[in-house]
């Protein structure tokens, strides 16, 4: 008694990535110092995903067709227990401690509902060193620019010039992260009619807005391919990102951006169509922001009911915080070889 692991579910939303999600489990199956439950959500795979599952006695819930990224963390969520609970993509290999670290540090505050890890950029095949310092950053978690779109903080710089700390951000990236089941109970996990993209962002928003924090923990490391489901299932998979971010983006943006940021949101999304002409992504994207503007009654709905449960100004206090935390975390420079980063 009083010397048990502690318990982490582990959500792996799936789809066509067999060879990556082996990859995966047996970095679960590595973890340190916790006792992980891990539940597999395949999103009706043809690629033997599911034979696999069932073939090493994995714990998880066969899909009949893809219902999208949101959808199937959710499920995820539903059929797990443990009180804290990570979901890492497929595509992912994670460092023997990095649930331990994630864990340490969100159960050592009870205002964090969410944390983490220092996630790098995996390319297959290659050796794993998180202390190199040519490693590409992939996030050092979600930022916001001042007209409430969302960016993964370092993502393509060296780590070893720009560095990282352990800091509060605000929000985590849904490739890799840990939250309290508290959060997710009280908030009903990750909006489901975005099916992916940006689901992340609008679920950190509530949270920021029901007054949750956010911590970024360097110390954990995750690899990430990115997108590698995504690119297995579209003959245009950047223009289908596209119109799926074009959608989300805005519908997360009612929910609580400022009235006083429309002329920068328009601008900025003037311009987002002149790319998507020169992409040859308009009409996809058109498609997404149209979609978008015929939900603004119920979105409004949304922004209302927010606003009455909980203080939209603790998510709109991050608005162009990508800037500040750049220049701050670049005077913290990547530790010497060897030295163990801080927690």
């Amino acid at each position: 008694m009083g010397n048990e692991l502690p318990r982490i579910a582990v959500v792996i939303p799936n789809w066509n990535c067999l060879d990556d999600l082996r990859e995966c489990i047996a970095s679960l199956d590595a973890q340190n110092g916790v006792d992980p439950e891990i539940v597999v959500v395949d999103n009706g795979s043809t690629d033997g995903s599911v034979a696999y599952l069932e073939r090493e006695g994995i714990t998880h819930v066969s899909l009949p067709r893809n219902l999208g990224f949101a959808p199937a963390v959710n499920l995820g969520f539903e059929k797990t227990t443990a009180p804290a609970v990570a979901t890492v993509n497929s595509d992912t290999v994670l460092e023997p401690d990095a649930l331990a670290r994630l864990h340490r540090t969100l159960t050592s505050d009870r205002t964090v509902g969410g944390v983490q890890p220092r996630i790098l950029s995996l390319k297959r095949g290659t050796s794993l060193d998180p202390e190199d310092p040519e490693a590409r950053i992939y996030s050092l978690g979600q930022t916001l620019t001042a007209d409430g779109r969302a960016r993964e903080d370092g993502i393509g710089q060296v780590q070893g010039k720009r560095g990282y700390e352990a800091r509060e951000i605000f929000g985590v990236c849904g490739a890799a992260c840990m939250y309290r089941r508290e959060l997710i109970d009280q908030l009903g996990g990750f909006e489901e009619s975005y099916f992916a993209f940006y689901e992340d962002v609008e679920l950190n928003v509530r949270a920021r807005t029901a007054g949750w924090k956010f911590r970024l923990v360097p110390s954990a490391v995750v690899w990430h391919v990115g997108n590698a489901a995504w690119h297995t299932g579209f003959d245009r998979p950047d223009a289908e990102n596209a119109r799926l971010v074009a959608r989300n983006r805005i519908c997360t943006q009612v929910r609580f951006m400022p009235f006083r940021s429309l002329p920068r949101i328009a601008a900025v999304e003037v311009g987002a169509m002149f790319r998507a002409i020169k992409a040859r992504r308009f009409l996809l994207t058109s498609a997404g922001k149209g979609a978008a503007l015929l939900r603004l009654p119920e979105l409004f709905r949304i922004r209302r009911r927010l606003n009455r449960e909980g203080d939209p100004g603790l998510a709109q206090a991050w608005l162009g915080e990508s800037h500040r935390t750049a220049s701050e975390v670049i005077r913290h420079p990547l530790p010497p070889v060897g030295t163990p980063p801080p927690d």
